[in-house]
């Protein structure tokens, strides 16, 4: 008996046309009108013709990620896939994994994103923060060389990817120190990545107290489906318990090795990444070889981990 879970992709993900190959199912450009006429913003035109710029502005790039894995999620279940027995998302994904649980409204989580991404973006002024891959060090060394290229500022390890991948952010200068040290240390890359924003560190602490005043008028419901937060991977029954997890989420880091070795104990066979894209998927491959790691990344493949979780 197969069990399987989903997973959200975060920011990153998103690319001009990455909707085109979902035409035939109705759920996903009724999916993208519901969130256009929310936002009041053509979502679909952005994603179909905008440039790079607009689609990787955080501003954009939040909502369109949402909203792309909410349609691809409703065009599953609307060839009556069945529902996954757990979800999770990376970063920006863990919201949608909220939504297609039922813990978030889609109206409610559109808006709330939007502010994230704004906060976010307040919180460090462009060109004061920095955030980098580092890759083929161990995680222990990753964060010895944070402690070390810190001098001051703040540098920490953000994103635990897979085994020998790791993110670090702070403050730019700090993020450099890092990356040369790491080298130094036997790294067989470290690369600066184009984000303006250094999520998941100390940083965004003053975005997460803002986020946390915002949540206070949201209603949040206990998830049908667990959901394990990437600050702790864990899952919550009570709605205050998910909104500190969504406000710790912005300045902790991504435990995302966790969470699949977690699916792991848990008995999951098949996780699937429901969004367009496959950078999940291939992350998933190297933290546990024991899971099938798929990907839902156009129609064709729907069809196909349909026929096979079926």
């Amino acid at each position: 008996m197969n069990k399987f879970a989903f997973v959200f992709p975060g920011q990153g993900s998103q690319s001009r046309g990455m909707m085109n190959n979902y035409a035939e199912f109705a759920a996903v450009k009724e999916t993208f009108t519901e969130a256009s006429d929310v936002l009041k913003q053509d979502l679909w035109q952005l994603v179909a013709e905008g440039s790079d710029a607009e689609l990787s502005a955080t501003v954009n790039t939040q909502p369109v990620m949402l909203t792309a894995g909410v349609a691809v999620y409703r065009a599953w279940l609307s060839q009556n896939g069945p529902k996954p027995s757990y979800l999770a998302g990376h970063s920006l994904g863990e919201y949608t994994a909220l939504v297609a649980g039922g813990a978030i409204n889609f109206a409610d989580a559109l808006p709330l994103v939007r502010f994230r991404a704004q906060c976010m973006q307040q919180a460090v002024p462009e060109g004061v923060g920095g955030i980098a891959a580092i890759l083929g060090i161990d995680d222990d060394v990753v964060r010895a060389v944070c402690i070390e290229g810190a001098q001051g500022e703040v540098l920490e390890a953000v994103n635990y990817n897979s085994p020998g991948q790791v993110v670090i952010a702070g403050n730019r200068s700090a993020v450099e120190r890092g990356m040369e040290l790491a080298k130094a240390k036997g790294a067989k890359r470290a690369i600066m990545l184009p984000m303006s924003v250094p999520s998941h560190c100390q940083l965004l602490k003053g975005a997460a107290e803002q986020l946390r005043d915002y949540l206070k008028n949201i209603q949040v419901n206990v998830p049908s489906i667990p959901v394990l937060h990437n600050a702790d991977v864990k899952s919550y029954n009570d709605a205050d318990l998910i909104k500190d997890a969504m406000v710790r989420q912005l300045y902790s880091p991504v435990r995302w090795v966790e969470t699949m070795q977690a699916f792991g104990k848990l008995g999951i066979t098949h996780n699937v990444e429901c969004a367009p894209g496959k950078v999940l998927a291939g992350l998933n491959k190297r933290i546990d070889s024991n899971q099938q790691a798929l990907a839902i990344n156009d129609g064709e493949a729907l069809k196909s981990v349909l026929a096979t979780l079926r």
